[in-house]
């Protein structure tokens, strides 16, 4: 039997996908919410080697999430130079700086006390790894016509969750860092003029001693409506 067909002119596959009976599809559902729940974002990094081969794993996983027209809207720019690191740090911690001292409102800054974040950013160079993540707005062919992207910020935090998902699974931690504005990294990282940067993840495993506030997620009754 054909395992492809064409559709109005396009190739399709044929799929098939694992199910479970109600019992075991509940267990798997609460297993997988049990191992989610251990997630934490984790400023305090191990400066512990950290395999190439498994961030290139990580970033087919994130690779594989929906997208608008299926665009994959995105770049993975992988920094694992310390040199470069080094720039991303202390151009960070400036923006970062200006943040905290004059950009953020006097209610931000107190929502933020549990967490006890500040503009220092050191994380970025004790990571073994940076993932930033670009949005691609546009695409531009061999005659330089601009072709927009479609649902881009929307794909992208499609993937970014992909990411930390993957990240956790592989038995590492990461922290989502969104330093505002992020330009500077498209300059150090000498990127197109179609894609922006979205996100700067720091990827590793956890220092020895690494602390995380403790903070609690929103039950389920406060987060959902079912109708």
């Amino acid at each position: 039997m054909s395992t492809q067909k064409i559709i109005a002119g396009y190739p399709f596959i044929s799929y098939s996908h694992d199910t479970y009976e109600t019992s075991e599809m509940i267990a798997q559902a609460a297993s997988f919410e049990d191992w989610m729940e251990k997630r934490r974002t984790v400023r305090d990094f191990s400066d512990k080697a950290v395999p190439k081969e498994v961030i290139e794993h990580i970033i087919r996983a994130a690779n594989t999430a929906p997208s608008g027209a299926h665009k994959q809207p995105w770049t993975f720019c992988v920094v694992g130079d310390p040199a470069i690191k080094k720039v991303i740090r202390t151009e960070a911690e400036k923006e970062e700086y200006r943040s905290y001292n004059s950009r953020m409102s006097p209610e931000w800054l107190e929502d933020l006390k549990p967490l006890q974040t500040d503009w220092h950013k050191p994380f970025l160079e004790v990571a073994p790894w940076l993932i930033i993540m670009f949005k691609r707005i546009y695409e531009t062919d061999d005659n330089g016509k601009k072709k927009n992207n479609y649902y881009v910020q929307e794909s992208l935090g499609i993937a970014a969750g992909f990411l930390l998902t993957a990240i956790h699974h592989a038995g590492l931690v990461a922290l989502t860092h969104t330093p505002s504005p992020m330009n500077f990294l498209g300059e150090i990282l000498q990127r197109p003029e179609n894609e922006k940067p979205f996100l700067l993840v720091p990827v590793g495993y956890p220092a020895d001693e690494c602390w995380v506030p403790d903070i609690h997620r929103k039950p389920l009754e406060d987060v959902a409506v079912f109708y």
